[in-house]
């Protein structure tokens, strides 16, 4: 084909595109594999009034310009790092470019070959590049940040003409509010590419942001302890929650927010993590610094998730063991196994009993032959059982759930202190002040004294 033969061609695809683009925002059947598209071409020219003939390059910020747009995402930029290095890793070979951009579309991080950066900047795939739906019409990123999703647009499915031999893919970063805050983008520009190739961009996309919105989070509430939560099904997000000393749950990401009806209100009163899940403060015990795993029996049910606990970061930690409080953990969760019972120990829906028992009757004598009547076993297997589960004794354990009833007494009340070791089910205020002291280290009257 000679030179001319080409160039008509050519302008014989833009003109065929642009026809495509304006029949589908007038109402026409999109053609097939642009349904995914076809309302963002609407809101392209429908709403934005865009050209799809437009011939106009992308814009591309100015150093100064661009500092506007970079600083309220400086921390971010700063907590991604490693996603996107990671990232581009697997992807430069193929010639991508992956960048970050805020919520207005601007490229605030980049990743790229300088030896084709002229290329990549011809074709707007560069720092400082704007890539909002209302300038460049559908595209990877700004129809992100227009749907909220996940969205892949390869080549004919962009808006504009021009950018036909584009292939994007982006994913959605929300923030510590739930609120989108970014979106990550790792486009090529390469008419050769397939669709099913560029396609595996978008799965490695999501992936990335994903661990980056943890990433995130961790960082935000590293002084708090961190709950993820694995997800019903294995592709499916996972939830994450920040719970202060006292059990409440004071941040959570976009998915444990939809999940659970969390809101800001919500949160900033200090919803408590047993409102929603079976009480196991057993959890929030351990001195160590590692991951604590578990079960979390959804209150009310016998069902129940795979956890991985996080204590919060020591006050001054070295760089090293700061990455590894910030290291996100869903991918761990997705290998654990959702069956409602843990191997070995009792049944979500024992446990739940047995647990709502004591609570009913702290003041009470209660006896292991009782605890295994509730749970529906010998007593012998009970014993063994529980503690797999619990991580404890029932005897150690009761005389926890005391302690814990006696603080909240201590705070919320005027009683004597005889009076309250009664209450709880010890003998006496003896009693009560040996057990209080050996766990928390403080006796009964100082630790109300503190909290006065």
């Amino acid at each position: 084909m000679g030179l001319s033969e080409r160039s008509a061609s050519s302008l014989d695809t833009i003109a065929g595109h642009a026809e495509r683009v304006c029949s589908v925002a007038e109402g026409a059947t999109p053609p097939l594999g642009m349904q995914a598209v076809s309302n963002s071409w609407q809101r392209s020219a429908k709403k934005h009034g865009l050209d799809p003939l437009d011939s106009q390059a992308p814009r591309i910020l100015t150093p100064t310009e661009l500092k506007h747009f970079r600083e309220p995402l400086d921390e971010l930029i700063f907590t991604a790092q490693q996603e996107i290095d990671e990232l581009y890793e697997v992807v430069r070979e193929a010639a991508y470019t992956v960048l970050l951009c805020d919520s207005s579309g601007v490229a605030v991080a980049h990743r790229g070959e300088n030896a084709l950066a002229s290329q990549f900047q011809y074709w707007g795939t560069w720092l400082g590049g704007v890539w909002s739906e209302e300038v460049e019409g559908t595209n990877g990123i700004g129809t992100v940040i227009a749907e909220e999703r996940s969205v892949t647009v390869h080549r004919s499915q962009h808006f504009r003409s021009r950018h036909i031999n584009l292939s994007c893919s982006g994913a959605p970063v929300f923030g510590v509010d739930g609120r989108l805050i970014a979106v990550l983008d790792v486009s090529a520009i390469d008419p050769r590419l397939s669709e099913r190739a560029h396609a595996l961009t978008g799965v490695l996309a999501v992936r990335s942001a994903r661990a980056i919105e943890e990433r995130y989070f961790r960082e935000q509430f590293r002084r708090e302890w961190i709950v993820a939560v694995a997800p019903p099904e294995a592709a499916a997000s996972g939830m994450l929650l920040a719970i202060d000393g006292n059990q409440r749950i004071i941040g959570a990401n976009r998915v444990a927010r939809t999940s659970l009806m969390l809101d800001d209100r919500g949160l900033q009163a200090g919803t408590s993590l047993w409102s929603i899940f079976g009480r196991n403060i057993d959890l929030f015990r351990h001195q160590h610094r590692g991951d604590i795993s578990a079960r979390l029996l959804i209150a009310g049910s016998d069902d129940s998730r795979p956890a991985l606990v996080t204590p919060p970061a020591p006050a001054t930690s070295h760089p090293t063991n700061s990455s590894l409080h910030t290291r996100p953990r869903q991918i761990d969760i997705s290998t654990l196994p959702r069956t409602t019972q843990a191997y070995g120990g009792l049944s979500p829906g024992a446990m739940r009993r047995v647990r709502e028992y004591v609570e009913v009757h702290l003041d009470e004598n209660i006896d292991l032959l009782m605890l295994a009547g509730v749970a529906g076993l010998s007593v012998h297997h009970f014993a063994r059982q529980f503690k797999q589960s619990a991580g404890v004794t029932p005897h150690i354990y009761l005389t926890q759930k005391r302690v814990e009833r006696a603080q909240e007494m201590l705070t919320r009340t005027d009683l004597s202190l005889a009076e309250i070791a009664f209450a709880v089910g010890f003998f006496d205020q003896g009693h009560l002040a040996r057990h209080f002291r050996h766990m928390l280290g403080t006796t009964p009257r100082e630790f109300r004294w503190s909290q006065r």
